[in-house]
């Protein structure tokens, strides 16, 4: 038997470096993505988070004020892409991580109160409308739905308001809100201003910069990025409105695993690669089907042609990977997207793979949503490839 060489076990007295929130703070928005919600550096200690799987925590005293206690209240996973979105969207305390991005929209939707009125875009996401709705004919909020785009229309709409609801771009209509100047005016009728920032994802824009107060996503698409995982996250700067979103997740339950958590900041870690990919491929993808014969119209705020390019240009870093287009009626809708070979009909978006459907197939869209409309998200793929596989399809249309 060979004898293992003794070792000398003892290691230099080293120092490692470790990026303090001022140093974070001053990083591009790219390495944040991947710099931010990092362990603390040590000999031999791991890089990326651990997951932590336990349903309750050693703990002696009251529970509060910080103490863990229980899964329900906190868990270790969850805090690193806590702590990394929220660098992201400029917020210096971290944000909050639901189950999925609908449960995200929940806590945000109980900051309106009770008897209380909320002002929401006519045409967005079809669980925020439903859910808003829902309140409404149980009486617990008053509903005024507005077209976000129409900055006078949406002010005119704030008297006496307590929440306004910001889509911008909105889905799927792809409308866009001047949103620094509604989140002057909202506060000044003494509205809080909530922005669903899912599609633009921080590197697009970072409402919280022109004032508005919670930013809520759904972290299942852009940020997590793979298709794998349901998460919403809820981002703020003001320590009260955290205190209540966290207080409605934790008697509401709506509390992410620790796996789904792990695989959300693994799908970070690649967002500003993914995004500008997708949304260089979306640009050329919307300028030939503006072409297309087939297409009576396309939706994408990169187009000069866009009603809402110029206050696009002036808003966002980039014009998003989502676009819409408007055909004849809803069986030529449905049979470009069943005709496809690389395309996936499928409801979600925001992955690394392509996606397409008629969005007037769900009985919930709003009736003001063409038929005909169909919406794309743009994966990574080879943007020949996908072109390819839509040119196929529209020309069978004409």
């Amino acid at each position: 038997m060979t004898d293992v060489p003794e070792t000398d076990s003892a290691l230099p007295e080293y120092t490692f470096p470790h990026l303090d929130a001022a140093e974070l703070s001053a990083l591009s928005p790219e390495t944040l993505a991947v710099a931010a919600g990092r362990p603390e550096r040590g000999h031999d200690t791991p890089v990326n988070p651990s997951v932590v799987f336990s349903s309750t925590f050693v703990g002696l005293g009251s529970v509060g004020d910080g103490a863990r206690g229980y899964a329900r209240f906190s868990n270790p996973t969850w805090e690193p892409f806590e702590e990394a979105v929220a660098r992201l969207e400029g917020a210096e305390i971290p944000a909050l991580l639901f189950s999925s991005g609908m449960a995200a929209v929940a806590a945000a939707l109980s900051l309106v109160p009770v008897g209380g009125v909320l002002v929401a875009p006519a045409h967005a996401y079809s669980g925020t409308l439903g859910l808003a709705q829902a309140k409404g004919v149980r009486g617990e909020l008053g509903l005024r739905s507005v077209d976000i785009a129409d900055t006078d229309a949406t002010v005119a709409a704030l008297d006496g308001a307590d929440v306004l609801w910001v889509e911008s771009p909105t889905n799927p209509m792809m409308e866009v809100a001047d949103l620094p100047a509604l989140t002057a005016a909202a506060h000044a009728a003494g509205a809080v201003v909530v922005v669903d920032n899912t599609f633009s994802t921080p590197l697009g824009q970072q409402p919280l910069a022109v004032g508005a107060d919670v930013v809520v996503h759904s972290a299942t698409k852009y940020l997590a990025g793979h298709s794998d995982v349901l998460l919403g996250l809820a981002v703020t700067a003001d320590d009260e409105l955290r205190a209540r979103l966290l207080g409605h997740r934790t008697l509401h339950g709506a509390i992410a695993g620790p796996m789904e958590a792990w695989l959300g900041l693994r799908g970070l870690r690649t967002l500003a690669l993914r995004v500008e990919r997708s949304q260089a491929t979306a640009a050329e993808l919307a300028r030939r089907l503006e072409g297309h014969p087939a297409v009576r119209r396309t939706r994408y705020p990169g187009l000069v042609s866009d009603p809402g390019h110029e206050r696009a240009a002036a808003q966002f870093d980039g014009f998003g990977s989502i676009i819409s287009i408007e055909l004849d009626g809803a069986a030529e809708a449905d049979a470009l997207v069943a005709g496809l070979a690389l395309w996936l009909p499928a409801t979600s978006l925001g992955g690394v793979e392509s996606t397409i459907e008629r969005r007037r197939r769900h009985i919930a869209e709003p009736t003001t949503v063409p038929e005909g409309l169909v919406r794309l998200s743009v994966g990574i793929e080879n943007v020949d490839d996908l072109w390819a596989d839509l040119a196929q399809g529209l020309d069978s249309l004409v």
